[in-house]
């Protein structure tokens, strides 16, 4: 025996078929027994007005003579097909069964007759309507009858027409079901073989938006998001993996060598205390690449923040500068705050406080170092959708033939030997930023100085586009 897995859209395509059908069916029984309502009771209106046609006929008589086969007419300009007119005298005892009997009609329908004074019938041929009157004190019943040829032959062929036309409406449902489950899922399908496609050697690729469609945009847009974190892991990783050796060869190379130099001969303390001196400034150094190497690798392989809060930017900006000017009073940051929108809503993001303060205090920090701490200016701005960071300084920029580098860990510019740092800032403060479902561009020429743009989705934004969905 095998199994067999039922796709989704093998799936959608028998709902879709079942729903057409049902629809179908319901449809062609509807309009089937409607026509049939609408015939019966036409007929019934037609044998009505020959009832009481008869009934005045009778009325207009000086004498009532009824026939002994109760059939009053046997006439060739019937008005209808194979007609047959009735006239009885109520019987004296109510009892019409032995009238029933020789005309074959049920007593219970003459019985109706007298109680209501007007009633029908039908068998499986002819229809039948009757009415009581009165002639000359007593109690008469007329009846018309006659075969419903609608019935018989016109709605034979409706009927025959309508399950033809519901036999060809579920055929083609099945192909309008086969080729609209196929067309809801072709971008579904179209994702899954992209998908297959993204390895660890190609994650730069991404999924394209699809046309009109919300849903599936959504889902895009996530595994899109997803990808980024990825890649951003799987670069950090790499390039931990390339400067990690080096790094932290060269202290661990010079706290051994000034060892083995130390102990190669014997000398005296203030050599040993120099000795020791420099062993332990190269250890603070390895201490802190390993500290900036578990913090890039924090904020790059996983992604997640650990604890989200409303943080209103402005305020973070001002507590930035002030830690800043606190380390180092030469720090020269000018705050514009012209571009600050009237409604304070746009100037709050969802994020991890204390990871946006370190990555805005790096930039920050690189700006006034960089620049020899001439005046950096930071610009805060916001849209409906997203808010904006703007870092410019006039120091010594960056090499355009390095820009491909800058974020890698490590990595520090060429015209930057002058100036300490570990070039952990900048790939740091772009984990951050990405973490926060935001943006991080810079824009450098060689001692014209650098600008550093950071943009973050408000939460001002976000409610906007969950009360617009």
């Amino acid at each position: 025996m095998f199994n067999r897995v039922i796709t989704n859209q093998t799936k959608t395509m028998v709902l879709l078929m079942v729903v057409f059908t049902t629809v179908i069916l319901i449809f062609g029984a509807s309009v089937y027994f409607s026509i049939v309502n609408f015939s019966h009771q036409r007929f019934y209106e037609l044998l009505k007005i020959r009832t009481t046609t008869i009934v005045q006929i009778e009325k207009g008589k000086e004498h009532l003579d009824l026939p002994e086969n109760y059939i009053l007419n046997s006439r060739n300009d019937e008005e209808l097909p194979m007609e047959r007119d009735y006239v009885f005298a109520v019987p004296e005892d109510s009892n019409f069964k032995k009238i029933s009997h020789e005309v074959h009609i049920p007593d219970s329908f003459f019985k109706n007759i007298i109680r209501t004074g007007e009633a029908n019938y039908n068998d499986s041929e002819f229809y039948y309507i009757g009415q009581s009157f009165k002639y000359q004190n007593k109690d008469y019943i007329a009846i018309a009858s006659a075969k419903n040829h609608y019935v018989v032959h016109y709605l034979g062929f409706l009927k025959r027409t309508l399950i033809t036309c519901m036999i060809l409406s579920i055929f083609f449902s099945m192909i309008f079901s086969f080729y609209l489950s196929k067309t809801l899922f072709k971008p579904i399908l179209k994702i899954t073989g992209k998908v297959k496609e993204i390895s660890s050697e190609n994650l730069h690729l991404r999924l394209e938006p699809q046309p009109d469609n919300k849903e599936l945009n959504e889902l895009v847009e996530t595994f899109n998001t997803m990808l980024t974190r990825i890649e951003t892991s799987f670069e950090t990783q790499n390039h931990l993996i390339g400067n990690v050796s080096h790094e932290l060869r060269t202290p661990l190379t010079s706290i051994m060598g000034e060892a083995d130099v130390a102990l190669s001969i014997n000398r005296t303390a203030e050599e040993y205390k120099e000795t020791l001196e420099i062993i332990l400034d190269e250890a603070e150094k390895l201490d802190k690449k390993i500290k900036a190497l578990l913090l890039i690798a924090q904020t790059g392989f996983d992604g997640k923040i650990t604890k989200i809060d409303k943080v209103r930017v402005d305020q973070l900006l001002w507590d930035v500068i002030e830690t800043l000017r606190r380390i180092d009073s030469r720090n020269n940051i000018y705050l514009d705050i012209s571009m600050l929108p009237d409604n304070p809503k746009k100037l709050k993001v969802q994020g991890n406080e204390q990871l946006l303060h370190l990555a805005v205090a790096n930039i920050i920090n690189n700006g006034c170092k960089y620049s020899n701490h001439q005046q950096v200016k930071v610009s805060i701005g916001a849209t409906d959708t997203d808010l904006y960071i703007i870092i410019k300084d006039n120091g010594i920029g960056i090499p355009e033939s390095e820009m491909n580098k800058i974020y890698d860990p490590f990595f520090r510019a060429s015209n930057t030997r002058n100036y300490e740092g570990y070039g952990i800032g900048l790939p740091l403060a772009r984990n951050i930023v990405r973490m926060h479902n935001g943006e991080l561009l810079v824009s450098s020429h060689e001692n014209q100085g650098t600008t550093v743009q950071m943009r973050f989705p408000t939460i001002y934004g976000t409610q906007r586009e969950e009360i617009q969905s």
